[in-house]
C-alpha cells in the first residue's frame, strides 16, 4: 500500500475501548502495512484492525481523533494531540482506500463495457477473482458474524433449533475455549440433525452433529472433530467459499450494499448440509493435535474403529505417551453429553 510507505513501524499511545460497556484503557498503537495493532503496556496484542475496515468517527482535524472498525462503533480507539503522525498516517491510508473502492457509477461502467470484447474478457477472467479477493479483505468481522448467523438460521429450518440444555452451555463454551482458543468459547453449536459430522460458517462458528457429543466416551474424540473442522476453516476463507459459490453479482451486491442475495445464502446453506467435508492431511492434523496437546488416536478410531485407514494418526499420536491435557472434567463432560435433552 503506497500510501503507507513513509509511516511503516509507526507507534503511538492511545485510549482503546473493547466495546461500548468497557472502560477505556491506555494502549500502544502500531501502524503496519495492512493493519493497526493495539497492544497493552507489556506488548501483548489486544486487537488487530484491518486498515481496509477502519472508519473515523470524528471529523478530520478534530481532536481527539476517534476510530472504530467498520460496523462496530462500540469498539473505539482515541488518538490525541500527542500522536499527530499516527493520525496523519491512518487518515492518509483511509483516504487512499476510499479512492480505490468501487463506486456505483464505476460498476455500471464495467457492466456496460462488458458488451465489448475487451470488457467480456476482463469480466470473465479477471474481475471475479479480483472482487473476491477484495471482498474477503474488507468485510469486517461483525459483518462475517452477521452472514454466519443468517446461514445458521437457514440451516435451522432443516436441522431444528440448536441443542441448548442450560446445564450444558458452560461445558460447551469450555470445550470451545480449550480447543479453539480463550476468545472462542461461543463458537460451537450442536445441531440435532442435518450436519453429517461438522461444518463451519463465516465468522468462526463450528457446527457439530449431536452424535459427536452424545456417543463418544472420551471428550478427546469431540475435541478432535472440532480441531479438524477448524483446520478446514483455516485452509480457505469461509466467506470466500460462499462468494465463490454465489458468483460475481452477489459479490458486487455485498460490496455496494453490505447485503447478500437471499438465494446466495440459501444455496450455500444447502451446500453446507449436503457436501462431504474436505479431507485434511495427516501431517496438518498431527501438527494441530500436537499444538493443542491432544491425543490424535481417539479421533482416528472414531473415524475408523478398525484403525486401518487412520493408522498414521494412531502410530504418530503426539500425545501417546503423556496423554492429552484435560479437555473437560468428568462432570463437565457428563453435562455436555446431555445438551440435546433440554
Amino acid at each position: 500500500m503506497t500510501a503507507l510507505t513513509q509511516y511503516q513501524r509507526l507507534e503511538a499511545s492511545g485510549l482503546w475501548r473493547a466495546d461500548a460497556e468497557a472502560q477505556r484503557r491506555e494502549v500502544i498503537v502500531s501502524l503496519g502495512e495492512a493493519s493497526l495493532t493495539i497492544s497493552d503496556g507489556n506488548e501483548r496484542p489486544l486487537a488487530h484492525w484491518s486498515l481496509a475496515a477502519v472508519e473515523r468517527a470524528t471529523a478530520r482535524g478534530e481532536l481527539p481523533a476517534i476510530y472504530h472498525p467498520d460496523g462496530d462503533p462500540g469498539e473505539t480507539l482515541e488518538l490525541g494531540e500527542d500522536a499527530p503522525e499516527m493520525i496523519e498516517g491512518i487518515d492518509r491510508v483511509l483516504r487512499a482506500i476510499s479512492r480505490a473502492r468501487p463506486r456505483p457509477g464505476k460498476l455500471r461502467l464495467w457492466i456496460t463495457g462488458g458488451l465489448a470484447a475487451a470488457g467480456v474478457l476482463a469480466t470473465v477472467f479477471w474481475l471475479p477473482g479480483a472482487l473476491l479477493a477484495y471482498s474477503t479483505e474488507v468485510v469486517p468481522p461483525v459483518k462475517r458474524d452477521e452472514i454466519g448467523a443468517a446461514l445458521l438460521e437457514r440451516i435451522e429450518r432443516v436441522a431444528g433449533r440448536p441443542c441448548s440444555a442450560s446445564e450444558a452451555e458452560e461445558p460447551l463454551r469450555a470445550l470451545g475455549r480449550r480447543v479453539l482458543g480463550p476468545e472462542r468459547g461461543g463458537d460451537l453449536t450442536v445441531l440435532r440433525q442435518a450436519v453429517p459430522d461438522t461444518a463451519h460458517l463465516p465468522g468462526g462458528r463450528i457446527l457439530l452433529n449431536r452424535r459427536l457429543v452424545e456417543d463418544p466416551e472420551d471428550p478427546d474424540v469431540t475435541a478432535g472433530y472440532v480441531l479438524a473442522e477448524a483446520l478446514r476453516a483455516g485452509r480457505a476463507d469461509p466467506l470466500g467459499e460462499l462468494l465463490q459459490r454465489a458468483g460475481l453479482f452477489a459479490t458486487l451486491k455485498l460490496l455496494t450494499t453490505g447485503e447478500l442475495p437471499e438465494s446466495a445464502l440459501d444455496a450455500h446453506a444447502e451446500a453446507i448440509l449436503s457436501e462431504t467435508p474436505a479431507r485434511v492431511s495427516t501431517e496438518a492434523l498431527l501438527t494441530a493435535f500436537d499444538g493443542a496437546e491432544l491425543r490424535s488416536s481417539p479421533y482416528a478410531y472414531a473415524i475408523d474403529m478398525t484403525g486401518e485407514t487412520t493408522l498414521p494418526l494412531i502410530e504418530a499420536d503426539p500425545r501417546r505417551e503423556t496423554g492429552s491435557r484435560p479437555v473437560l472434567t468428568d462432570a463437565e463432560w457428563v453435562r455436555l453429553q446431555g445438551i440435546c435433552t433440554g
